[in-house]
């Protein structure tokens, strides 16, 4: 109904958005790592969901249509509203959730708040059907078992998966192959 958005951020709060749009604040509730990439006063371009119910008509709002997508499928997925959806797109990268889904690492999953054991079981079944392996995929897939452990690592140090992510892509190709190497290597991404 709502594909789109375009207006100017008047407010942020803890989990969404306030976006002027033609005179109308409308409140969008966005991902983490969105709400973070915009200050008050800013122009934004946000790709919507809403969802309508007998008492409420709420907006969601993401950065790219992948994005969207990926919490529609994830609504289809039994015991996962909006909220658990909006958890896992604030939580894990869509190139994440891909490596999850296709290299069988559920627990990766489990990392979500509000997502345990059978939810992240019912995710990654539902998913496996639904994504489709994409080029995002093939670099994602390219990690190997010691950056696994090094996602880990940085995790179990208090990282963010998606920060966890991002550090270790940014290894250069020549990269060591060794664990702890890739892990100093890693942190040296948030200095």
């Amino acid at each position: 109904m709502i594909a789109t958005l375009r207006g100017e951020i008047t407010q942020i709060e803890d989990s969404a958005l306030i976006l002027e749009v033609g005179g109308v604040g409308l409140r969008v509730h966005v991902p983490a790592p969105l709400r973070t990439k915009f200050k008050v006063g800013e122009m934004a371009f946000i790709y919507s969901h809403l969802i309508v119910r007998q008492d409420a008509l709420t907006l969601y709002g993401f950065e790219s249509q992948a994005d969207r997508d990926l919490f529609n499928i994830l609504l289809g997925v039994d015991g996962v509203g909006p909220k658990v959806a909006l958890s896992v797109l604030s939580t894990l990268t869509l190139d994440t959730v891909q490596r999850a889904i296709f290299a069988d690492e559920g627990d990766i999953l489990n990392r979500v708040p509000g997502v345990g054991k059978k939810t992240a079981q019912k995710i990654a079944l539902h998913l496996k059907d639904k994504l489709k392996p994409s080029d995002a995929l093939a670099r994602v897939a390219a990690m190997t078992d010691f950056d696994s452990e090094v996602l880990a690592a940085l995790t179990a140090l208090g990282y963010s998966v998606v920060e966890a992510q991002a550090a270790i892509q940014a290894l250069p190709k020549d990269a060591p192959t060794d664990v702890e190497e890739r892990l100093r290597a890693a942190l040296g991404y948030f200095q």
